[in-house]
């Protein structure tokens, strides 16, 4: 039986580059995959593009969050044997979303592995990610590290001049020039002293 699965890490986890290594593999073997982005990620490229930070890349299919994500696979797969769904950036799936996935998993056979942040910059779940921790038949993390040497597992949001963001919306793209992966401790330490401040 087929299973959902989620990775999940901080930013700068190499996330995108572990789902891009993945793909590569079962495409290796002659089998079919599909790669998918939510449209709402628009940093690397219009087009579409799965881009990890070390340079590769990979072409995928964005969606919407009103897309039917169980219709879409399953007219897909129908037209043509599918051997794998990869999800980049799964934290913005809805939950309604996740529960699709869920369904081609189970109807269809098909394996669906997502990749994504489990927290925003203030620490709480993103809908796509709670609804998969939630329903994920495995759910693996992704290790990176703070600048201490310790386990990263906070997202700091940072301004355009580099300095901490405490307060705003829940989703803001960016990758480097605004997020910095910490651990729990020094990510709490700059939020306290920037409250403080």
């Amino acid at each position: 039986m087929a299973k959902l699965y989620f990775h999940y890490g901080a930013m700068n986890a190499g996330k995108s580059t572990i789902l891009l290594q993945a793909a590569h593999n079962y495409t290796e073997r002659g089998m079919k995959v599909m790669l998918l982005k939510p449209e709402i990620d628009n940093r690397d490229s219009e087009t579409g593009e799965i881009v990890s930070r070390i340079g590769i890349r990979k072409q995928a299919t964005k969606f919407r969050t009103d897309e039917n994500l169980e219709q879409y696979i399953g007219d897909y797969a129908g037209q043509d044997q599918l051997d794998c769904v990869f999800i980049d950036e799964a934290q913005f799936l809805t939950r309604d979303q996740v529960w699709q996935l869920a369904a081609i998993a189970d109807r269809l056979s098909i394996p669906i592995i997502c990749y994504g942040l489990r927290t925003d910059f203030q620490g709480n779940l993103f809908d796509g990610s709670a609804a998969l921790l939630a329903l994920a038949d495995n759910v693996r993390e992704i290790k990176t590290l703070c600048w201490c040497g310790r386990k990263a597992t906070m997202n700091l949001r940072t301004n355009a001049a580099g300095m901490p963001v405490t307060d705003g919306e829940q989703i803001e793209i960016g990758g480097n020039d605004r997020y910095i992966s910490l651990c729990r401790q020094h990510w709490r330490d700059i939020k306290i002293n920037r409250t403080k401040s």
